[in-house]
């Protein structure tokens, strides 16, 4: 029986992910790649993101990636890997990770004794991930654990923020939601990203989106007018509480005061990151 509560740990893992995720909307991240001839949002997020992975085609990044069109994938894969190999856009990738936290947090958060102490405890949580079933944590966990504190924190909280996620798509499968099904009933909850954002990254049409509204409509999930029925509310609070589950095993094995400590420490970086502009004003909501 565990002794910590689930949503301790879906508490963390959001305060973790936040200055995660900030990466994949710093301009950093394209400064970065933009010597290989990587200049555009998709083709970085796809190079950095699968790096791990090696030199992978489309088909394995939306298998793992999951909420994004293989059509989006097949533009940028395998051919992005002509320009930067995995090992080069993994070095941009942590060149853009150090750029990107010392403007989001300055230079005395980086260097101060709670980024180390917050380092120690995420990777002391990541020691209860394991690899079987969750490819896109597994590829992350082979990396080398950088040595700066801020960087080996961002390290930490990618491989808990991947094995989440791995879990979690696991789910939406045995829950019956496509892809484009489970941004749509997320978005509809009103806590996933903006239909235009989705359709700006993720290489879906109005059209996608429009048929996957309906299909959840016939399911009675969503009302005619795209709100969340009680049917819909409850799949996606099962759903949450069935991810907080499968990704519990880091918190658990990181303890009761050692998860409230993290989840402080990385609630005040992302406090600050966001206050410093990590993510666009209209990134979330409904319209």
């Amino acid at each position: 029986m565990s002794s910590l509560p689930l949503r301790a740990g879906r508490r963390c893992h959001h305060a973790l992910n936040a200055l995660h995720s900030s990466l994949y909307f710093s301009p950093d991240l394209t400064r970065e790649l933009a010597p290989f001839g990587v200049e555009d949002w998709s083709t970085a997020y796809f190079a950095t993101r699968a790096a791990p992975l090696g030199a992978v085609g489309p088909g394995v990044v939306t298998a793992t990636f999951y909420t994004f069109s293989h059509a989006s994938a097949a533009q940028v894969l395998p051919g992005v890997w002509e320009s930067v190999s995995p090992e080069a856009a993994l070095g941009a990738r942590l060149r853009a990770v150090d750029a990107t936290m010392r403007r989001l947090l300055g230079e005395e958060a980086l260097g101060a004794p709670e980024m180390a102490e917050a380092a120690r405890l995420a990777l002391r949580a990541a020691e209860g991930c394991t690899r079987g079933g969750r490819p896109v944590y597994a590829a992350n966990a082979d990396l080398p654990v950088p040595e700066a504190p801020h960087l080996a924190y961002w390290h930490a909280a990618t491989l808990l923020r991947e094995f989440r996620g791995d879990g979690h798509i696991a789910l939406l499968q045995s829950f019956g939601l496509d892809p484009l099904e489970a941004i749509v009933s997320h978005t509809a909850s009103g806590r996933g990203h903006a239909p235009h954002w989705v359709l700006r990254t993720r290489g879906h049409t109005e059209e996608d989106w429009r048929l996957a509204r309906q299909r959840l409509t016939e399911r009675g999930l969503l009302d005619e007018d795209g709100e969340p029925t009680a049917e819909g509310e409850e799949l996606r609070r099962t759903l949450e509480q069935e991810t907080d589950r499968l990704g519990h095993a880091p918190y658990e094995h990181l303890g009761a005061e050692g998860v409230e400590r993290l989840t402080e420490l990385a609630g005040g970086f992302a406090q600050t990151a966001l206050a410093a502009g990590a993510f666009p004003a209209d990134l979330f909501g409904k319209g």
